[in-house]
């Protein structure tokens, strides 16, 4: 099922992320992770894309397996900054082959140890948007991008960050999915901005449940995400004693997203780190908001 269908029908979605294996010793355990993540019932299952592409073939076949075995949507992650556009469009065709519908079109990392940029190579995720929409079948899928509520952090202005945002709808980006945040009212911020820049497509809400203390100070550095009071305080009081940071982090994950769908908010994203019970207590908190009975 094409994503720009689901995510228009009205109601509360939830999907959750999972990260191949860069070498093959690992596959048995991720095998664990798909069959367990899948056992959610969730709306989709994401795959990521290594940096520089160095999981591409692992994304495609978890991906497909997703769809063929467990009948689940599959969103199958594509970064260009390290891809010709030949390469590009080889990958695409192979997603296409594997009826792989679903693409979530990402700039990447740029690498440190090559010259950046060339002129075989992609500058911006709205370049590789409007790639795939030209390439055979590419206005049959279904492309989503990447939005930042607190902005990129290598852009200096939130909105100059926002017209990169308008510029990606406008190549052909049928749907976003935020970077994680941990303050609900970023969000809510960034969605009226959002609107009023004109951007009107579904905009789905990544929660990143924090488990471990390291993991909330690592994504904030990486991402440039602020840390909230609040959560300084739970990371402050339990980061010593690792079961009761679990426990806190999947009740403040919990809370964010009943904030998020009492306020409107239709389209959750988990970013599980290929860790689904910390998504199963989550889901469980929530069986009956997230799966209303009728």
């Amino acid at each position: 099922m094409k994503l720009s269908q689901l995510l228009t029908q009205g109601r509360v979605t939830v999907s959750c992320e999972l990260f191949p294996p860069k070498t093959g010793a690992a596959l048995a355990k991720v095998e664990d992770v798909l069959r367990d993540t899948a056992a959610l019932a969730p709306d989709f299952i994401s795959v990521t894309y290594g940096a520089g592409g160095s999981t591409s073939k692992r994304t495609l076949e978890l991906a497909a397996r997703l769809q063929d075995v467990y009948r689940v949507p599959a969103l199958a992650h594509l970064t260009c900054v390290s891809s010709t556009r030949d390469q590009v469009a080889d990958m695409v065709e192979r997603l296409q082959a594997a009826g792989i519908e679903n693409i979530l079109a990402l700039r990447g990392d740029i690498p440190q140890d090559t010259s950046f940029p060339s002129p075989e190579h992609y500058h911006y995720a709205n370049e590789l948007i409007s790639h795939i929409r030209s390439l055979p079948g590419g206005t049959d899928l279904c492309i989503g991008a990447a939005c930042y509520p607190e902005g990129h952090v290598e852009c200096p202005h939130f909105y100059t960050d926002l017209d990169n945002l308008k510029r990606k709808v406008d190549a052909g980006a049928d749907f976003l999915t935020t970077q994680m945040f941990f303050d609900n009212d970023v969000l809510y911020r960034f969605l009226f901005r959002a609107l009023d820049k004109g951007i009107t497509v579904p905009i789905v809400a990544g929660i990143m449940p924090v488990i471990t203390v390291q993991q909330i100070r690592r994504s904030c550095e990486l991402s440039g995400t602020v840390m909230p009071p609040r959560l300084q305080g739970i990371a402050d009081r339990f980061g010593d004693d690792p079961a009761a940071m679990r426990q806190a982090g999947i009740a403040y994950a919990t809370e964010q997203i009943l904030d998020l769908i009492a306020h409107g908010v239709e389209h959750i994203h988990i970013y599980t780190m290929n860790k689904p019970e910390v998504a199963a207590k989550i889901m469980d908190n929530l069986s009956c908001i997230l799966r209303p009975h009728g």
